[in-house]
């Protein structure tokens, strides 16, 4: 057999690079047909875009045209070098000559006409693809597969990102959109209305955020579609989420005002009981603040050379709001009433707190003098059992102490003096025998 040509491929080289590049052409046939039916490739023929979205995808559709013309030149190349190949079953020098131009040299002449890129779909394009356009190129098949997948690359990233947002943003968009609606009637159902109450004022802008959000979604997906840092423009296709941070937002949002509607809703359900209890609360310290009056006036007539605080009078206020509370639920104003019950149950508390605190202040001392007068009566007892009751020095501290605490008004410094005098006698007279006029032995 003769020797191939000096720079030739041998026949062994040719018919390897006729497999590969025959299973090459293969899979971008298939990657081409799929891309055809690509359901976002549907949508971005059919949408009405904006934004980046209609820049990428107007250079991908010029990619597109490119991507068929470069496949029709590789396969009019690859049938060529087939056809060659097949004259003989020993090619001969001429014909490895010719199939080693198709194969391996620029042998591939790409038809005149063949548009420029515009920089927006990838940002990085050779001169040739990004100047004016040639009447024609001559490439190498490697190097034409390797333009082809390049941007068959960005425009699938360009497709599948779009279908990717449309797929996941949109349908959510109308889920939270129905859920707002839902929320909207429950609102207005317990007058939670815009302009109102700052719960429908919330439910006005999130209606129109969410409007605004899905008319760009669907006019401008890409806008939308977040890439990992640091990954460039030209890299392969995939590796990406889309950009649901301003749904997020509009989805808490929704959830806040939920809640605030839900406790209005329980104050619907339970403001009557919880009126009466504020209620009671209130007149449970009017009587106390009363019960405080009596004893204030008590106290400065029983009592002598005493500080008594002063008594406050009833929580006019408290009431006034209570009857506010009232009418808003006559009125099933739930909204302003939930806030205004709140504040009451909290206040009406602190009101009894303070009532409590003021009868304890001013009835101090009248407990100091029952105090004394029970310490009194216990050393007496005390004083009978161990047979010392006739004594008389103890009956008469006893009788002056006495004298103090049950007259009016009374000396509370005195009386409680009186008091010490007689336990520290009661203290000697227990202590052992003592010799005194006019005592016991």
């Amino acid at each position: 057999m003769p020797l191939p040509p000096r720079g030739s491929m041998d026949r062994e080289e040719v018919d390897r690079a006729l497999a590969r590049l025959g299973a090459e052409h293969e899979a971008i046939e298939t990657s081409l047909l799929a891309l055809q039916d690509h359901a976002g490739r549907r949508l971005l023929e059919g949408a009405e875009l904006s934004g980046t979205t209609k820049e990428r995808w107007a250079a991908a559709e010029q990619a597109i045209s490119l991507l068929w013309a470069h496949f029709d030149a590789y396969t009019g190349a690859l049938g060529s070098a087939r056809e060659i190949r097949a004259r003989r079953r020993s090619p001969g020098a001429a014909e490895l000559a010719e199939l080693t131009a198709l194969l391996r040299d620029h042998g591939v002449t790409i038809a005149p006409g063949a548009a420029a890129l515009p920089r927006t779909l990838a940002g990085g394009y050779p001169a040739s693809l990004t100047g004016p356009a040639r009447l024609s190129e001559s490439l190498k098949l490697d190097e034409l597969v390797e333009r082809m997948n390049r941007w068959y690359a960005e425009v699938i990233d360009v497709v599948a990102a779009a279908d990717s947002v449309w797929s996941a943003l949109p349908a959510r968009i109308d889920l939270l959109a129905a859920e707002l609606q839902r929320t909207r009637s429950l609102a207005q159902s317990v007058g939670v209305r815009s302009g109102e109450h700052p719960a429908g004022d919330d439910l006005e802008r999130i209606t129109a955020e969410l409007t605004a959000l899905r008319d760009e979604v669907v006019r401008d997906p890409l806008a939308f579609w977040s890439r990992p840092a640091g990954r460039s423009p030209g890299a392969a296709p995939g590796g990406g989420t889309p950009d649901t941070a301003r749904y997020d937002a509009a989805a808490r949002g929704l959830e806040d005002v939920r809640r605030e509607i839900d406790a209005v809703l329980h104050v619907r359900q339970d403001a009557e009981e919880r009126l009466i209890r504020v209620r009671d609360v209130l007149s449970r310290a009017d009587r106390t603040l009363g019960e405080a009056r009596r004893a204030r006036g008590e106290v400065l007539a029983k009592i002598a050379a005493s500080e008594v605080p002063a008594v406050s009078g009833p929580p006019t206020a408290l009431n006034e709001q209570l009857a506010n509370a009232v009418e808003f639920r006559r009125r099933a104003q739930w909204h302003r009433l939930s806030p205004l019950l709140e504040s009451l149950e909290q206040r009406a508390e602190e009101e009894l707190l303070r009532a409590r605190e003021s009868l304890t202040a001013v009835t101090a001392p009248l407990a100091v003098r029952a105090e004394l007068r029970g310490r009194l009566d216990a050393y007496k007892a005390k004083v009978a059992r161990h047979g010392f009751a006739e004594d008389r020095i103890l009956v008469e501290r006893y009788d002056a102490a006495r004298r103090l605490l049950w007259s009016a008004p009374c000396d509370l410094i005195a009386a409680e003096q009186a008091v010490l005098r007689y336990q520290r006698a009661t203290a000697e007279v227990l202590a052992g025998p003592v010799d005194r006029p006019g005592g016991m032995a």
